[in-house]
């Protein structure tokens, strides 16, 4: 399975190096010295990373056969593509790749229907799952340990404890205010 791990930037300095935007939680795994990665676009590649450190805050590479500024620069905006073996996982304990996570049925401790996972949004203070409902429509249900109490890879299920409010209908709570 081929997974975006980064987008290169600009280039750094006169000797071949850039920054690149970090697209992995494992960059000293996939961004490291001696990797092979395809390109989008694919004639730009394979690129293989020679070099990599961190310079105020930012991941900068040098890559095999770039060497100077201008070569650098002739990279701006390609993604890098690492190929990851699909039944890998992370190291952590409750750890997940996305893609291990896109398509996951959500149900209800209870076993009610929510929907399917079809996107994980990365926000700064928290992971959201966005989860498409049978009816089309979507919600967005923060992956925090109070609101997820299971993720089952094998039974392709999410299971949620939501708190009121968080996957009600619409209707059903327009309608709750109508009463009140």
């Amino acid at each position: 399975m081929q997974l975006v791990v980064a987008r290169i930037g600009r280039a750094h300095g006169i000797k071949g190096e850039v920054t690149v935007e970090v697209r992995t939680d494992e960059p000293e795994l996939r961004l490291a010295p001696g990797a092979v990665l395809a390109t989008d676009p694919a004639a730009t590649g394979p690129l293989t990373i020679e070099t990599g450190r961190v310079h105020s805050g930012r991941l900068l590479l040098r890559f095999e056969g770039v060497s100077d500024r201008t070569g650098a620069e002739a990279l701006r905006n390609t993604l890098l593509i690492a190929e990851i073996d699909p039944e890998e996982l992370p190291e952590g304990e409750d750890e997940y790749y996305d893609h291990q996570l896109i398509d996951l049925d959500v149900v209800t401790a209870d076993g009610t229907e929510v929907g399917r996972i079809t996107e994980i949004s990365h926000l700064p203070s928290q992971d959201l799952f966005i989860v498409e409902r049978p009816d089309g429509s979507e919600v967005l249900i923060p992956f925090v340990e109070e609101i997820v109490a299971e993720i089952d890879l094998e039974e392709q299920k999410a299971v949620i404890t939501p708190p009121p409010g968080l996957i009600d209908d619409r209707a059903e709570i327009a309608s709750g205010r109508d009463e009140s």
